[in-house]
């Protein structure tokens, strides 16, 4: 007040008192969260009844990795200049966030040619999903397989149909023990007690999912010659070589907690540092990694920039979610996507399909399923 500086303690009386705060306490080049001073000030800006509006991005998070070490600002509204950082769109940093607003200020000459970072939108999305023509039949708009479920997981085997029937594939064939259940639900399935290697052509594979201990199938999956989806106990039984040997396209789809048994460390390292470890297990699998969580990315074994999907709702955290994210994701490899377009595609739509299932309240994951028809739509119609 009066020009004159205001000690930490008369700081802290400013906040409680007031009803807008402004952050602009450290900038992008910020690291290992804020000194003991300014962490004081965050803790009563997050306590009081004021609004924050963080100046580029919250003060205390790294604005090249999302992580968050240490105190940091608690933001409501992130005014950000130029471009988006890539903290302020992967968690945990993005939790402090809040609502974010870009504002251009002419940089795009000198920023790089190639981001860090890209999250598609409904364009994007619109050109990359497949469009039957008036040749189109079954087999031309590609064959998925499923070699999921088990005697214990029968409804993972129907999930992931499910989601594989809405990925825009012709046909889905399904081997494993629950072919009865997929029978029973999904008739238009073609089901095969042989194997993957006697199931019939397929133009890519999903394989994991409820599958218990069944690591034979897993093994013949990872010996064809097409795309193959990799998901929950197939993440686990897949030998690392046979997946690096792999001369198709190979995506692997894990949760927090299976990125963190491949990579032989705490679940909490790879949340808290979910850009590193994406980039980490594409490069030890040599494959595409999309890693599901609060912010899912979809990482190439080749480098490239990391997708962060835009979409979905905390609601998405159900059983057997991932499973219909699988079958759809598969769909879209078997119709002749990239693994990077068709994890990020199918992330997507099943984050938006999330959205208008749960429509602020709890859902199931066939729930899910079934709203993907209409986010398959809004995407195409806008």
């Amino acid at each position: 007040p009066g020009g004159r500086a205001v000690g930490t303690d008369g700081a802290e009386r400013l906040i409680e008192e007031a009803d807008l705060l402004l952050d602009g306490i450290v900038g992008i080049g910020g690291k290992g969260g804020l000194r003991p001073d300014a962490a004081r000030l965050a803790e009563v800006a997050e306590r009081s009844r004021a609004a924050v509006v963080a100046v580029d991005l919250p003060s205390g998070v790294d604005a090249d990795t999302g992580e968050v070490r240490g105190a940091a600002v608690r933001a409501d509204l992130t005014v950000t200049f130029g471009t988006h950082k890539p903290g302020l769109l992967i968690d945990p940093a993005r939790e402090y966030a809040g609502s974010v607003r870009l504002v251009d200020i002419g940089l795009k000459a000198v920023l790089p040619a190639e981001p860090e970072l890209e999250a598609l939108q409904h364009a994007d999305v619109r050109q990359l999903l497949p469009v039957p023509s008036g040749e189109s039949d079954k087999y031309r708009r590609g064959v998925v397989g499923i070699a999921a479920g088990s005697a214990r997981y029968p409804g993972a085997a129907v999930l992931a149909v499910y989601g594989a029937l809405r990925g825009g594939a012709g046909a889905v064939r399904y081997v494993g023990p629950a072919a009865d259940a997929v029978i029973a639900r999904f008739p238009e399935t073609l089901v095969s007690d042989q194997g993957p290697k006697q199931a019939g052509r397929v133009q890519a594979w999903v394989v994991g999912p409820g599958a218990g201990g069944d690591a034979s199938a897993v093994a013949e999956v990872l010996a064809s010659d097409v795309p193959v989806l990799i998901d929950a106990d197939g993440l686990r039984l897949a030998d690392r070589d046979a997946v690096r040997a792999r001369t198709a396209p190979t995506l692997m789809t894990p949760h927090a907690g299976e990125a963190a048994a491949l990579l032989g460390v705490p679940r909490e390292e790879v949340e808290g540092a979910r850009l590193a470890s994406v980039r980490e297990l594409a490069g030890r699998y040599g494959a595409t990694v999309l890693l599901k969580g609060s912010t899912t990315l979809v990482a190439d074994a080749g480098g490239g920039a990391v997708r962060v999907n835009p979409t979905g709702t905390a609601w998405l955290a159900t059983a057997g979610s991932g499973d219909v994210l699988s079958g759809l994701a598969g769909s879209l490899l078997a119709s002749g996507l990239s693994a990077l377009d068709a994890g990020s595609t199918a992330a997507y739509l099943h984050g938006l399909a999330g959205r208008f299932a749960a429509d602020g309240a709890p859902v199931g994951a066939h729930d899910v399923a079934e709203a993907v028809p209409s986010a398959w739509r809004d995407v195409t119609d806008a």
